[in-house]
């Protein structure tokens, strides 16, 4: 018996000391970073030989018992040839006795026992220091993966097969995977993204093998597609498929309730804005079917589509607006830099928006991403009423903040910032590291405080960011760019490059052409670091002027 009361094998607490040794943490949102979506792959591993370890137990159980039953089997057929033979052979009785006494007792006690209790208790345990993702994080990887579907033009069908762009990166989604990503849509009112996946979930369940077992029925989808038709406009398909609900379930209380609605509906050819019933006795379609709040969009159509495209490439600067554009070595003045000069490679003219190469090396990078994952946390942006800083869905990522003193080589990162602006860095926040998640992405946004923005940067005492510095400190196989809206200009990473622009004109009013955002990373991690330079202490190295800059770095 002591065989099947064993713990988790070597392995499995090998591998679970090593996670505690690290120091894992055990909650927070885990979507929002792909450093820490990373660590969930570890979690899993423990999982597996956790349920290595129990299938192991219980086939060796039922090994133990099939061996009993053969002996046993093989002694009564004996003793069935002959009986009065076998019963009279005194060691036969003996046997015989023992058997049915000692010997059935143990195997009574093993059929009884759970040999796999220690190895469900293991996953209780592993709750509370492992990883584990939470319904928030299910909820913001499909939203995420429904925000990828719609900025790169993704067919659905192509992304439960595991294609990004024509490229295949993963195993295929089962039904299962696909229902799960509707239902997800609907808890959040996307009726558009429900009709979809639940479609595809259809779609994938008629073709997947009689044997296969799925969480969800027929009549399940049917009823989220009609619902979710009937809330897109379509009340011609969400009758029909209510119909086709009912044939599967006649006395289903919720469809019949709509199917009368949907009739009348039809009937009278109402708009839907004014479906409310006509008599008080047909209220309007029900589900039961969990919700929850959608947020509204943060800007206009026109903007979106500029972003979208942008991200996909299919916006960019006119010839005209190229041909000027210059790459050069510059020294900017510094000293040291006539013996290194920068890498210069000019992004727009007006506002002026240049990429420095070679700007932060693979040891620093190194460095800078050991010293911020364990202090990573949800980014944040600041309400321009209250001036707090708050998580938003418009920006998934999480970040750390770095200060100059900490390391050699922050300062050094530092220095070389002050080398490419001409700015003073006393006045700059602490370096900023980002890690984007799953879809990770920051909409478009200035960088700057704008004037109704009274309480931004309190604080401080520091004036507005008249400059943004932003590194990029890995390449990204597809998507993450950033991208200015206004001027069709996008910025693909490149690992070791940064970006350089200024935010406020010389009189320090505001530049909105700056406004840029951060597009979905598509395939690939995304690490970038920032510094946000202030206008204290730059009266001398920028200088005001009453007439607004054309386009020049004041180096």
């Amino acid at each position: 018996m002591a065989d099947f009361d064993m713990a988790a094998d070597w392995r499995l607490m090998f591998l679970l000391g090593i996670l505690l040794l690290v120091g894992m943490a055990v909650n927070g949102e885990v979507y929002t970073a792909l450093a820490e979506m990373e660590e969930l792959l570890e979690t899993e591993a423990v999982l597996i030989t956790n349920l290595e370890g129990y299938i192991r137990v219980q086939e060796d159980k039922l090994n133990f018992l099939k061996n009993k039953m053969d002996e046993y089997q093989r002694e009564h057929s004996d003793a069935s040839n002959d009986i009065t033979a076998y019963v009279s052979n005194p060691i036969n009785a003996y046997l015989l006795t023992k058997r049915l006494t000692t010997d059935w007792r143990q195997v009574e006690n093993l059929m009884e026992h759970d040999v796999g209790t220690d190895f469900v208790q293991n996953i209780t345990q592993y709750r509370s220091l492992l990883k584990f993702p939470s319904d928030e994080d299910l909820n913001g990887a499909a939203v995420a993966l429904l925000r990828l579907q719609d900025t790169y033009q993704l067919d659905t069908s192509s992304v439960a097969r595991g294609k990004l762009n024509g490229i295949q990166y993963s195993t295929e989604m089962s039904s299962d995977d696909c229902f799960e990503l509707g239902r997800q849509s609907y808890v959040n009112h996307d009726y558009y993204h429900t009709v979809l996946w639940m479609n595809e979930a259809m779609a994938r369940m008629l073709e997947e093998p009689s044997n296969h077992t799925q969480s969800f029925t027929k009549a399940d989808i049917l009823e989220y597609l009609a619902f979710s038709t009937y809330k897109e406009g379509n009340i011609e398909s969400a009758l029909t498929m209510t119909n086709e609900l009912l044939q599967l379930l006649p006395h289903h209380e919720r469809a019949n309730g709509n199917k009368r609605f949907y009739e009348k509906e039809i009937a009278q050819q109402l708009q839907l804005s004014k479906m409310k019933g006509d008599d008080g006795t047909d209220e309007m379609p029900k589900s039961d079917l969990p919700v929850a709040k959608s947020d509204p969009a943060i800007f206009d159509m026109t903007e979106r589509r500029a972003y979208e495209m942008l991200c996909r490439g299919e916006l960019k600067p006119s010839p005209s607006e190229l041909r000027p554009l210059r790459c050069r070595y510059v020294s900017n003045g510094v000293p040291f830099l006539r013996l290194g000069p920068l890498k210069l490679e000019e992004a727009h003219a007006d506002p002026y928006i240049v990429i420095y190469h070679d700007a932060m090396y693979d040891s620093e990078i190194d460095v800078i991403k050991r010293m911020a994952r364990p202090r990573f946390r949800r980014a944040t942006v600041q309400n321009s009423v209250t001036g707090a800083l708050e998580t938003a869905n418009y920006r998934i990522s999480k970040s750390a903040w770095l200060k100059t003193h900490e390391d050699r080589v922050i300062g050094t990162v530092v220095q070389r910032t002050a080398d490419m602006t001409g700015l003073d860095m006393e006045s700059a926040e602490e370096l900023q590291v980002v890690n984007y998640g799953i879809g990770g992405h920051y909409e478009p946004h200035f960088d700057f405080a704008r004037k109704e923005e009274e309480r931004a940067f309190e604080g401080l005492n520091l004036g507005n960011r008249i400059a943004t510095v932003l590194f990029y400190m890995s390449d990204v196989e597809q998507g993450g760019a950033t991208v200015f809206t206004s001027l069709h200009t996008a910025l693909f990473p490149r690992k070791g490059t940064a970006a350089f622009w200024m935010n406020l004109h010389r009189d320090g009013q505001g530049d909105v052409r700056t406004r840029h955002a951060a597009c979905p990373v598509l395939t690939g991690t995304k690490w970038v670091s920032n510094k946000w330079i202030h206008e204290r202490g730059q009266e001398f190295r920028r200088p005001c002027d009453l007439e607004e800059d054309h386009g020049e770095f004041a180096i």
